[in-house]
């Protein structure tokens, strides 16, 4: 604590967020004086918040008892002095600590999404490893609502006209939005957010922030911080921002790409060979994610919406196809350099915990590797045109029947864990199905 302590001073820093982040990607914790925080030596919080859902709500009493020890225990919270934040926006000087969850006996607490992602990569550093990644995220900008039952619109821009159409990679139309992006950089600059372009992506005010790549433990970290980033600077300007994953009728997802290399003890890709080919590593790692993607389809699509991105023709994949330079697959391989050659898993919505969709597909790659699985022929032409190929689960309930009974994931991830996640996610469902949509009653209450 001493090097955190040292910067809290040195940046004059009065308060401090103690955060962590649950299943959703929602960060919970406390605010504190700085003082208070360094006194304290060791943030505690009850366990069971890591089990509560979007709606703020728990699962089943009964089910409760089963998962959380009825003490309702604390954990202890230990700060990551590599995950220490400057919030630019707050109104004094404000420090965001990310913690890491840990029970009396010092264990890290293994539903916790970090410690999930940490579990994953020690895989790889016992082998001499460590991946690259670089997440995609794309996001939609909207008007202000208080009422859910309204469509969201996009929001008025410098022009004073709200856009319209699709506006796909146009410069003009994402400069509608200067202001706002200026305070995005600045303000990612000043937290250490290492992101790089800006894109306008197809639909009315959606847009794509690209990250730098790097380690997968950082970039999840960022990830987890960018979103509240844009949130916070949409609201100073007036607007909203929203990274569900179809936000919008009838208009494109959300999606969070995650490019990942894997590189070696002397920094060296292991996806090529010396001479610069393809590895036999790159294939067994694109099988691994062929064979265990659809039993982990829960953790890159996590709500009841995040399925609605994945229509027949859109832009999201359904399928478990990989190609080259394919966008129509949900695993490309971009053309690239030997030294960046790379995955593409294009299945995550931007509604994803990036902790637990890093670790997902980080460890069915993992496992295509150690396994030596083969992937398929590779896609050359549409893939969404290809009958035969096995389809991925496309809805909430079917992804969440496949991890359950995944034998893998819970030797890998922990028992524990994926029952905990499982239960979380049902309890979101049957909350779900408990609200008549404005379909339903637009089409059925005069017809049926």
């Amino acid at each position: 604590m001493k090097k955190l302590a040292s910067w809290l001073k040195e940046q004059k820093i009065t308060e401090v967020e103690a955060v962590i982040s649950d299943f959703t990607g929602i960060a919970r914790g406390k605010i504190m004086p700085s003082n208070k925080f360094l006194a304290e030596k060791g943030i505690r919080l009850p366990e069971s918040i890591l089990i509560q859902g979007v709606t703020g709500d728990y699962v089943d009493d009964e089910i409760y008892d089963d998962l959380m020890d009825p003490a309702e225990v604390d954990m202890i919270l230990k700060p990551d002095e590599s995950a220490v934040h400057k919030i630019p926006w707050a109104l004094e000087p404000t420090a965001l600590v990310i913690h890491d969850c840990y029970d009396k006996q010092g264990n890290l607490i293994n539903t916790a999404p970090r410690a999930v992602l940490k579990n994953v990569l020690a895989l790889y550093q016992a082998k001499g490893w460590t991946p690259v990644v670089a997440p995609e995220l794309e996001f939609y900008l909207t008007q202000r609502s208080a009422n859910p039952d309204h469509p969201l619109q996009p929001p008025v821009g410098r022009s004073g006209r709200p856009e319209s159409g699709r506006q796909s990679y146009s410069i003009d139309a994402a400069n509608e939005y200067d202001p706002l992006f200026e305070d995005v950089y600045d303000w990612c600059e000043e937290q250490g957010l290492d992101i790089d372009t800006l894109i306008h992506e197809e639909g009315a005010a959606q847009m794509e922030i690209n990250f730098r790549h790097g380690d997968a433990l950082s970039l999840a970290d960022q990830v987890f911080l960018f979103k509240r980033t844009v949130r916070e600077a949409a609201l100073k300007h007036g607007i909203n921002a929203t990274f569900m994953a179809k936000p919008v009728s009838h208009e494109p997802g959300s999606s969070m790409h995650l490019h990942q290399s894997i590189l070696d003890k002397e920094g060296n890709n292991i996806f090529s060979n010396e001479d610069g080919s393809p590895s036999k590593l790159i294939d067994h790692y694109i099988g691994g994610l062929q064979k265990y993607v659809s039993e982990s389809m829960a953790l890159f699509a996590p709500n009841v919406n995040s399925y609605r991105r994945f229509l027949s023709n859109a832009s999201a994949p359904v399928n478990l196809a990989w190609g080259i330079d394919n966008r129509t697959v949900s695993l490309r391989v971009p053309e690239s350099t030997a030294d960046s050659r790379r995955v593409e898993n294009r299945l995550a919505g931007a509604d994803a915990n990036p902790y637990l969709s890093f670790a997902a597909s980080l460890l069915c790659g993992y496992l295509g590797m150690i396994n030596e699985i083969e992937p398929t022929e590779p896609e050359t032409g549409n893939a969404a045109e290809d009958s035969n190929d096995k389809r991925l689960p496309l809805n909430l309930e079917e992804a969440l029947e496949l991890m359950e009974n995944s034998e893998i994931l819970k030797e890998t991830l922990g028992e524990h864990f994926v029952r905990c996640y499982v239960e979380v996610k049902r309890a979101e469902y049957q909350n779900f199905k408990e609200i008549i949509s404005s379909w339903e009653r637009q089409y059925l209450q005069m017809t049926v």
